[in-house]
């Protein structure tokens, strides 16, 4: 046997296809795009996971750069001021 779940390790828990179904539903209702759609429309696992996966790397861009916007924001006032401190725990 040469199929993927045969090659995985045996120590592994072993997800049920039921599990999966469950976890596509959670992510498609979750994801901004798919949904959006209506309850009708067929999305694909794959373009579920393949969504999620681009939702993630935009969520990681836009965490990086509202972190550089404070960080540069945190130059301009006096380190010492309420703003600072605020700023400062916002990046922490």
């Amino acid at each position: 046997m040469s199929n993927r779940r045969s090659r995985q390790s045996t120590s592994a828990p072993r997800i049920s296809d039921d599990q999966i179904i469950d976890l596509v539903t959670k992510l498609r209702q979750i994801l901004p795009e798919i949904g959006q759609r209506g309850r009708s429309d067929k999305v694909s696992a794959s373009k579920v996971l393949q969504e999620t996966c681009n939702y993630i790397r935009n969520l990681n861009r836009e965490v990086d750069n509202l972190s550089e916007r404070l960080a540069q924001l945190l130059e301009s006032v006096d380190e010492n001021s309420p703003e600072a401190a605020v700023i400062r725990s916002l990046l922490m």
